[in-house]
């Protein structure tokens, strides 16, 4: 199998089906089409013209820049896709985020050390905790 990363947002359609069948929580067609238009950097895993994995960065492109959606297929995974796409990523904010800048990112459960070889480090630290709040 040949895989091609490409720049590029995905459609809507697109970003659903790879949430969906890569086990992420779902999202709305309609918070789909407005958080894609604001995404900061996308990247997309093609496995002969068909879309296969994604990453993204939102966040205001100064300060504070988060990692989402790392998602690849299941047929597609263990194959070195994830850190194909973290690598990209990586890539994007070694360029453009400045110095001062904060980069975070939520785990699931048991993906912990894959983003701690890209520099990520656990935030439950004595003086900060991470948090979350999901729209329902």
């Amino acid at each position: 199998m040949t895989y091609v990363t490409r720049e590029e947002i995905p459609d809507v359609e697109t970003y659903l089906r790879l949430r969906r069948e890569a086990g992420l929580s779902p999202k709305s067609p309609e918070a789909a089409t407005l958080g894609l238009r604001n995404s900061l950097f996308s990247v997309v895993v093609h496995c002969e013209g068909i879309p296969v994995g994604m990453g993204r960065v939102v966040g205001d492109g100064g300060c504070f820049f988060e990692v989402v959606d790392i998602a690849v297929v299941p047929a597609h995974q263990k194959k070195g896709l994830g850190d194909l796409i973290m690598r990209t990523i990586m890539g994007y904010l070694r360029v453009h985020a400045p110095v001062t800048a904060l980069v975070n990112l939520l785990a699931g459960h048991g993906t912990t050390q894959f983003y701690q070889r890209y520099g990520f480090e656990l935030a439950a630290l004595p003086d900060h905790a991470g948090m979350f709040q999901r729209m329902v």
